[in-house]
């Protein structure tokens, strides 16, 4: 595969810029970065992640977006600023990978898959659970039935942020739910498709008199069973808790703890999967554990692929609208 030339649109505090940043820099087989722009003032607001973009050439967003040799661009600006800055790169030919789940305005969002969809240009979203080994398994399960029918989803993805975090989820509808569950609510819909009715139970702890929604969770209501999602800002343990359970007429599989970061390696980690299929109450299942991964590698060389002509994206434009539409709800906006 040809080296695809790239340059990164911003950062931020709470989400994956930097981590991105550092992926396609290590990648040099795949990528080239040309440079990178801090928009919105960003280099002032985040002096702590700076020292990751040494090294390389800052520029304007216009630099970026007027260079035709750059094909792709990262944006990972702050979520309120995510649309915009993507959207700019749509209208100038770029493929986009961009940092979930979008911005906060659903007709903005609208109007990038419309100028997307115009250009015909990749448009890749940062869920990192799409290229999580053990989740392709269970997709890859679901499709040959081994699982059965699918009964039932299951999802959690809790941890313990600080007061700093848990204070600025309140610049989201649905706090929490709008920052994590977005991932959760991806598998969802992949598993068990569109519900026929969404019950948005999003909360306010209180834990350390923070008044942002750090609670959230949605009950996905179809025909023949409910599914749900649930994501803590303020759980201790929470993050070894993290858990992902689909139950099928034939066999049931848990992933937990979801994801486990390996000490002292950057960006590492493994999941555990117990799969179930024995009807003897006692039965504990048959537990293993994934090989050592990297969260952002594969989700990376994948994209590259894509721009490349290399490999089809799987995830069509209208399932990208779906599903920002599918997490607004959730967060208890009024979608019309």
């Amino acid at each position: 595969m040809r080296k695809i030339k790239i340059a990164q649109i911003g950062t931020s505090t709470n989400s994956h810029g930097n981590d991105i940043f550092n992926t396609i820099k290590k990648l040099t087989d795949v990528f080239e970065v040309v440079g990178y722009a801090l928009p919105e003032n960003e280099r002032e607001k985040f002096p702590e992640r700076m020292a990751d973009f040494e090294g390389f050439r800052e520029m304007t967003v216009e630099e970026i977006l007027s260079d035709s040799e750059i094909e792709a661009v990262t944006v990972e600006t702050e979520e309120i600023y995510l649309t915009k800055y993507a959207t700019m790169a749509a209208n100038a030919g770029k493929h986009i990978h961009m940092e979930k789940p979008g911005g906060i305005n659903l007709a903005e969002f609208e109007q990038l898959i419309k100028t997307v969809k115009e250009n015909g240009e990749t448009f890749h979203i940062g869920y990192m659970y799409r290229y999580n080994p053990y989740i392709r398994e269970i997709f890859s399960k679901i499709e040959s039935g081994e699982l059965g029918d699918i009964i039932s989803v299951e999802a959690q993805m809790n941890c313990i942020h600080p007061v700093k975090v848990r204070e600025w989820l309140g610049n989201f509808p649905g706090g929490m739910m709008f920052f994590l569950g977005c991932h959760l609510i991806d598998l969802v819909l992949q598993i068990k498709g569109k519900p026929d009715n969404i019950i948005p139970l999003n909360r306010r702890t209180g834990v350390d008199g923070v008044d942002a929604e750090d609670f959230g969770m949605a009950v996905f209501e179809y025909k023949d069973s409910v599914s749900f999602i649930k994501m803590v800002a303020s759980e201790i343990g929470g993050y070894a808790r993290r858990q992902f359970v689909v139950t099928g007429s034939k066999k049931t599989v848990e992933l937990k703890p979801f994801e486990m970061f390996v000490p002292d390696g950057q960006y590492m980690m493994f999941t555990e999967k117990t799969e179930y299929e024995s009807t003897v109450w006692s039965d504990r299942g048959v537990t293993v554990r994934s090989d050592i991964f990297n969260r952002y590698d594969t989700m990376l060389t994948s994209f590259a692929e894509m721009v490349a002509g290399d490999r089809e994206n799987p995830y069509t434009l209208d399932y990208e609208l779906e599903l920002y539409k599918t997490l607004l709800i959730c967060c208890g906006v009024d979608v019309k």
